[in-house]
C-alpha cells in the first residue's frame, strides 16, 4: 500500500491529512454516540468530567499520543528545526535569506496591524484574527521552497533558507503580538523558544547533531498534526466563513509577501525573482503556531501579565485560526509552484536562466541581446 504516496499527493498532506483526521475522529467522539460509549463502557474506560466516553480519551499511551500531545511534540519539533538554522551561510544567501525574511515578516505584521485597526483583532470580517493572519503570513513552507529553489533556482536562492529558517514556528508571529501590544512577559517567549535556542546552539556547534536532528523536522509533524486535529471539530472546517477567512489569508500571503518579495530584489540589484514567489506560501507547520501561542498565554496568565479575559479569546480562537492557516497551506501550495513555473519562463524570454549564477546569468543575456540585435 503506498499510503505516504498518497498523503503527499495533497498540499501540505503531512500535516493536514493527520490533521484532518484528527478532527474527525473528535467531531465523532464528541457526537457521543450511544452504542460507541457502551462498548468503551463495557471495556472499562474512565469516563471524562462530563460523564461521557471517548476514544480518544482511553488513558494510557493512546492518549498520551494521539490526544494530548501537540505541545510536548510541537516543543520536539522546533527543537529540531533550531538544529537545522546553520550560521555559516554565504554572502549571498545571507543575502537574498535576509530580504526574503525580512520582507515576509513586516509584510505579515503590517497586514496583521492594518487588521487589527480597522477591525475586532479578535473576530474581525470572515472570522479572522491578528493571530491568524500573522502566524499564515510570515511562515513559508520551507520544503516546497528548498524543492522549487532547488529546481528553478540556483545555489544561493537554496542557500537564503538558512535564514529563512528564522519564520518556522511561533518566534516571529509571538514578537509581532507583543509589539500590538499583547502583554507577554519575557518568561512566556524564553519558556516558548528556548527548545528553538538550544537546537540552534546544538546544531551550529556539532554538525553531526544537526544530521542526527534533521528527520525531527518531518517525523513530528504528522503526530502533532493529528493531536492538534484531535482537539478540534470538523465544524472549524465546514464554516464558510473560515473557508473564506482561510483563502483570504492564502492570497494576501501570495500576493503580497510574494510581490514585495520582488521588490525588495529588485531594488537590490537581483535579476531573477524566483526565491520570492517561492516563499510565497503558508507553511503546513504555521498550524502549530497558535497552540504554541496559547502555551504562550498560558504562561502569561499564570505570572498576571495577561488577564483572564484576554487568555479566554486567545483560547477561543485557536481551533479556528488552526482550520484557516490549514486552508491557506493547500492553497498557497497549489499558487506557488503555479507562479514560480510562470515567473521562470518569463524570465527565460528575456534571457535569465534562473538556475545559473549572477556571472553565468550576465553571459546569458548578452547573449541574448546580441542574438536580437543580429536577427534584426
Amino acid at each position: 500500500m503506498r499510503i505516504k504516496d498518497t498523503i503527499e499527493k495533497v498540499p501540505g498532506g503531512m500535516m493536514v491529512v493527520p490533521l484532518l483526521l484528527g478532527a474527525t475522529l473528535n467531531t465523532i467522539d464528541q457526537l457521543h454516540i450511544p452504542v460507541v460509549m457502551n462498548v468503551l463502557k463495557a471495556l472499562g474506560t474512565t469516563p471524562t468530567a462530563d460523564g461521557y466516553y471517548e476514544f480518544l480519551r482511553i488513558g494510557g499511551f493512546s492518549q498520551e499520543l494521539f490526544k494530548d500531545s501537540a505541545l510536548v511534540l510541537i516543543a520536539l519539533f522546533l527543537f529540531c528545526v533550531g538544529s537545522q538554522m546553520n550560521l555559516k551561510i554565504g554572502g549571498r544567501s545571507l543575502k537574498k535569506g535576509v530580504l526574503l525574511t525580512s520582507t515576509k515578516y513586516f509584510t505579515g505584521l503590517g497586514v496583521g496591524m492594518a487588521f487589527g485597526f480597522f477591525f475586532d483583532p479578535w473576530t474581525g470580517i470572515l472570522g479572522l484574527s491578528t493571530l491568524a493572519i500573522i502566524a499564515g503570513m510570515t511562515n513559508s513552507n520551507s520544503g516546497m521552497y528548498a524543492a522549487l529553489t532547488g529546481q528553478y533556482g540556483n545555489r544561493s536562492d537554496v542557500g537564503g533558507l538558512s535564514i529563512l529558517a528564522i519564520n518556522d514556528g511561533p518566534f516571529l508571529t509571538l514578537v509581532s503580538l507583543g509589539l500590538l501590544g499583547t502583554a507577554f512577559p519575557v518568561i512566556a517567549f524564553v519558556a516558548v523558544l528556548m527548545p528553538i535556542g538550544i537546537g540552534m546552539l546544538l546544531g551550529n556547534l556539532d554538525p553531526k547533531i544537526r544530521e542526527f536532528l534533521k528527520p525531527g523536522e518531518s517525523l513530528t509533524i504528522p503526530f502533532f498534526a493529528f493531536a492538534l486535529g484531535a482537539g478540534m471539530n470538523l465544524a472549524n472546517f465546514l464554516n464558510p466563513a473560515v473557508l473564506a477567512g482561510g483563502l483570504a489569508i492564502a492570497i494576501l500571503t501570495f500576493v503580497l509577501t510574494g510581490g514585495i518579495g520582488i521588490l525588495a530584489f529588485k531594488l537590490f540589484g537581483e535579476k531573477s525573482f524566483i526565491a520570492p514567489i517561492a516563499e510565497a506560501s503558508t507553511a503546513g507547520n504555521a498550524a502549530a503556531t497558535p497552540a504554541a501561542i496559547l502555551a504562550a498565554a498560558t504562561v502569561a496568565v499564570g505570572s498576571g501579565a495577561m488577564t483572564a479575559s484576554e487568555f479566554a479569546m486567545i483560547e477561543k480562537i485557536v481551533p479556528i485560526a488552526t482550520a484557516q492557516i490549514s486552508i491557506s497551506t493547500i492553497a498557497t501550495s497549489l499558487l506557488c509552484p503555479l507562479g514560480v513555473i510562470l515567473m521562470d519562463r518569463y524570465q527565460r524570454k528575456r534571457g535569465i536562466d534562473a538556475t545559473l549564477d549572477e556571472i553565468e546569468t550576465e553571459k546569458v543575456r548578452k547573449k541574448h541581446k546580441k542574438e536580437e540585435v543580429v536577427s534584426h
